[in-house]
């Protein structure tokens, strides 16, 4: 079948098997490896890509499935050689560890920020619960998000109080 999915803002058109699975379509016939292959039966996560935007296991969804869709991989989170937020706080919090459950970690905390910029732990431990670490007991990787939503934070501009928005300059002050 031929089918043309839009991955990380770029169109592509293949010939597919219409049983190839979107994981191996990602890694296998467009070269995108981030995205890992661990279980094949939906249980770990590491597949996990965004497909129109919502977090989706890549080992479960069929290529054909993806034509004409959106899908974000872990390789389209930086823009213009700038890491994303969620990236530079698995960084900074050693949210990384061996670094096979990080792609789909990193994909569903950007998901979970954009749904709420400012996640508690127990709100951030449910979003990750369909992913599973064989390193940590999570602490790094929850740590991560947190450093992530209130990097995020810092980086909006802040709206000015009505007082400031209209404080007099000095020559009207003057006047």
């Amino acid at each position: 079948m031929r089918i043309t999915v839009s991955v990380n803002g770029q169109p592509y058109t293949r010939d597919v098997e219409p049983r190839l699975l979107l994981v191996h379509f990602l890694r296998d016939e467009l070269g995108l490896t981030g995205t890992h292959w661990g279980c094949d039966t939906s249980n770990c996560g590491v597949c996990t890509v965004r497909l129109d935007g919502v977090p989706v296991k890549s080992c479960t969804v069929l290529a054909v499935m993806a034509d004409g869709h959106e899908v974000t991989t872990v390789e389209g989170l930086e823009r213009d050689g700038e890491l994303d937020v969620v990236q530079k706080g698995f960084v900074e919090c050693h949210g990384l560890q061996c670094g096979f459950c990080t792609p789909g970690m990193l994909l569903t905390a950007r998901w979970l920020l954009e749904r709420d910029p400012d996640p508690d732990e127990g709100t951030i431990r449910e979003a990750i619960s369909g992913q599973l670490c064989r390193c940590t007991g999570y602490e790094n990787i929850v740590r991560s998000i947190r450093w992530a939503a209130e990097a995020q934070a810092q980086a909006q501009p802040q709206p000015q109080s009505q007082a400031q928005a209209h404080a007099p300059t000095d020559a009207e002050a003057r006047q």
